[in-house]
């Protein structure tokens, strides 16, 4: 198992350590419910290092990464984010990831911890035209600063203004003293806040400043287990659970990010699948009675007849019910459609929700 930067660190707070990706993370501090509603509420900091950053640069920086992802990477200005996938070439997910335009010739893609070396050698595959790549994982380090009080908690720390970035937008600039920080009003939580890229042997720096500026604000360490719940309650897929290999993204919903207007991986085949239409959808549901729902339980029909599997599941911290995501038959993906959920022995009813489950 690998440490970030900060596993002691987290280890001297009293975190809960697991293994996690291949490194050792924290899962909680104090209580994943206490901490969801930190950063609900107020405002967190994630320590979420373990995440992969490729660096992509170039003339030919701009084709490599309009042919292996999804999104329209011509619609990117510098200083601005878009959600993307890497389609393979089987109907299936390689990653998700976040593509950054620093500038002409220069981008950053954010991918999963899990997936960093797959998806530096399928991209490395498919760079027919020698765009420059570096593999900056093991670098640099991520903090995820989340929650309504984030911009005011850490302003002090940047001459940069917060309050005014947009979402999916970024600068690069000073930042608890130190200089060529990458900001982004980018995160995972539903909540808004920032996500900050630094050196790992700058982030020690960065975390303490962080904590110490957002005192007056309570802010608070938070786990991977919040990050967990935060997400599912925005319905943001999550890859290895409810994306993969094998699922389609038309199927999970990722239409939004799968722009036909050029070509890219498997493309042909995407545009026929979104054209005919698909037969399965995943959707979000909500337990009608007390329960949790666990990746890998049955979804089940009113007879009893499996339909599909909870791919996510939780405990919503908000909305204080059973919540989760899972794929099913296109007839029962309408909202309100009534489904159940195979809880251990029990059958527990169920209502398809229109995502998000958390409105704000």
């Amino acid at each position: 198992m690998q440490n970030t930067a900060l596993t002691e660190t987290h280890m001297a707070l009293g975190a809960k350590i697991v293994p996690f990706a291949g490194f050792n993370m924290p899962v909680s501090y104090e209580g994943v419910n206490i901490e969801h509603e930190t950063v609900r509420n107020g405002v967190g900091v994630f320590d979420v290092s373990h995440m992969g950053e490729f660096l992509i640069t170039g003339p030919f920086a701009f084709d490599l990464i309009q042919k292996v992802t999804s999104n329209d990477v011509a619609k990117l200005t510098d200083g601005k984010a878009q959600y993307s996938y890497l389609p393979n070439d089987t109907g299936g997910v390689v990653d998700d990831l976040i593509v950054y335009k620093i500038e002409d010739q220069k981008y950053l893609l954010v991918v999963n911890a899990s997936n960093i070396q797959k998806d530096w050698d399928w991209i490395s595959r498919h760079n027919t035209m020698n765009a420059t790549m570096r593999d900056l994982s093991e670098e640099y380090a991520l903090l995820a600063i989340q929650g309504p009080k984030a911009a005011l908690a850490i302003q002090s720390l940047t001459t940069i203004d917060l309050q005014s970035m947009k979402f999916y937008t970024f600068e690069i600039g000073d930042f608890a003293g130190i200089d060529n920080v990458i900001i982004s009003a980018t995160g995972y939580t539903g909540s808004g806040g920032f996500e900050i890229y630094c050196k790992n042997s700058e982030v020690q720096q960065i975390w303490d400043q962080v904590l110490k500026a957002g005192a007056n604000f309570d802010i608070k360490p938070i786990g991977l287990a919040a990050r967990d719940t935060l997400r599912l309650e925005m319905g943001y897929c999550l890859y290895g659970n409810d994306i993969n290999d094998t699922t389609s993204p038309i199927e999970a919903g990722l239409g939004w990010v799968t722009k036909f207007t050029k070509e890219f991986i498997n493309s042909e085949a995407l545009a026929k699948e979104k054209e005919k239409g698909v037969e399965q959808k995943l959707i979000g549901f909500e337990l009608d009675e007390r329960g949790i729902p666990r990746n890998g339980y049955d979804i089940v029909d009113n007879n009893g007849n499996k339909i599909g599997t909870v791919t996510s599941g939780t405990m919503s911290p908000s909305l204080g019910k059973g919540i989760g995501l899972g794929y099913v038959p296109i007839i029962f993906t309408k909202p309100g459609s009534k489904i159940n959920i195979q809880v251990r022995k029990k059958t527990i009813p169920a209502t398809v929700i229109k995502l998000p489950f958390y409105k704000g």
